[in-house]
């Protein structure tokens, strides 16, 4: 059994957070939390097991008022806690495992509490998956090293490990501000070899115009002296 899921092995019920956005196991995600409801989830939350659910969720494209039926989620464990002052908190939270919703549970409890079932992709062979994780990383390597030369080479270059490819398939994932619909999709994915092509893809987009465009900009900060001519 995974580390992911040891930490839910006992859940099957779980507060809900629905939100305009996407939540990938693996991405951070800070949250400023000040509605009353979800004030009194986080009291709950942190007297628990610091666990809640963030499901997609866009008020202006539903039909009702909460995540359907088989939508699916992600696990959001509070790691920092920040008080702000009347209720109000800022909290770090880090996104676990998925979940499927089943249902929901009617209580007196202001906020959702939705019935799930926890998954992780399905098995595949590994020697196929480890050859398309490699591609992958290499491709967000050369991606991140041209986000690191335009910054100005300010922060630092993220660390990937490769011996986990349904892991390294969200960490991608959540470096690219991705629209609502391709991020879940995305999520919903149960094969990790699927994603690592979709990725890919989006990847192979990217690297050539990032790494052209590192090059100018490198090419700027030196007065314009330069061994390649750039074709503007």
């Amino acid at each position: 059994m995974s580390e992911a899921l040891e930490k839910v092995a006992s859940l099957d019920r779980l507060p809900v957070f629905p939100l305009p956005l996407v939540l990938l196991p693996g991405e951070a995600l800070p949250l400023h939390i000040f509605e009353p409801r979800y004030r009194e989830m986080l009291v709950d939350v942190e007297a628990a097991d610091r666990l809640f659910g963030i499901s997609l969720f866009e008020p202006d494209a539903a039909l009702t008022d909460r995540p359907e039926i088989g939508s699916v989620g992600c696990v959001a464990e509070v790691r920092e806690v920040q008080a702000m002052g009347e209720g109000r908190s800022s909290i770090l939270s880090f996104g676990v495992i998925r979940y499927r919703v089943v249902g929901f549970e009617e209580d007196e409890r202001p906020y959702l509490i939705a019935k799930v079932e926890f998954f992780e992709d399905d098995p595949e062979p590994a020697g196929k998956l480890s050859e398309a994780a490699d591609e992958i990383f290499g491709l967000f390597e050369r991606v991140a090293k041209a986000a690191f030369d335009l910054s100005g080479n300010r922060g630092k270059l993220p660390e990937l490990q490769k011996t986990d490819p349904e892991r390294l398939s969200f960490v991608v994932a959540a470096a690219f501000n991705l629209e609502n619909p391709a991020k879940y999709e995305l999520l919903s994915m149960t094969r990790t070899g699927e994603r690592l092509e979709r990725l890919r893809t989006v990847l192979s987009n990217a690297v050539g115009s990032m790494e052209e465009s590192a090059a100018i900009h490198k090419a700027a900060r030196g007065n314009g002296h330069s061994t390649k001519k750039i074709d503007l």
